[in-house]
């Protein structure tokens, strides 16, 4: 019995996968590829290219899971994911999330961002990605993020061409709003400091 007993507490220690800490150096070293398209330090100066920095570490490493799986799908993005491991996905999501996020440029039309509030508020955007909409654990950071990206994600979302973690919150939220609703939370969450 006591063999028995043993035998399985050693084969549960070949099963269950060693868990350490992320390497933020090590993720630092592999994130300069990203650089290209999401700018140094992870702020992107990309046309419908994200921002990285500042996002939270599970949501990072969820999006790379969903590309490496094909269930999130970018041209520039499969070949990338396809060259990275699950310790690289932690190094990366430890990287990014730890460093300054972008500040959104100065508000060149309040009365859109005033408009994109009341959406924001409508839509209950702030249940999920928190009050200061600086996103948690899985959640997207929205704050200071590039507008014409916060577009094409919502219009992506409302199409069914992107998944989320959220069990299809942002599909179904996306679905429901329209063109102008999406340009004027995109502004507002853009232009957020």
């Amino acid at each position: 019995m006591r063999a028995v007993w043993f035998g399985a507490l050693a084969a549960s220690f070949l099963i269950a996968p060693a868990t350490r800490a992320a390497d933020v150096s090590a993720g630092q070293a592999k994130a300069q590829v990203c650089a290209g398209c999401h700018g140094e330090n992870g702020i992107s100066q990309t046309e419908n290219i994200p921002s990285l920095a500042g996002q939270p570490d599970q949501f990072l490493q969820w999006q790379l899971v969903f590309f490496r799986a094909g269930s999130r799908k970018n041209d520039q993005m499969q070949p990338i994911v396809e060259e990275i491991n699950n310790e690289d996905i932690r190094n990366l999501g430890a990287y990014f999330s730890q460093l300054t996020p972008p500040k959104g440029p100065d508000d060149k039309d309040p009365d859109l961002s005033k408009k994109g509030a009341q959406v924001a508020a409508g839509r209950r955007c702030a249940s999920c990605h928190t009050d200061s909409y600086a996103g948690t654990k899985a959640v997207a950071r929205l704050a200071g993020q590039r507008e014409e990206y916060l577009v094409k994600a919502l219009h992506d979302y409302k199409a069914g061409q992107r998944v989320g973690g959220g069990v299809a919150a942002m599909a179904d939220v996306a679905y429901h709003m329209s063109d102008e609703e999406i340009t004027a939370v995109s502004h507002y969450l853009a232009h957020l400091k």
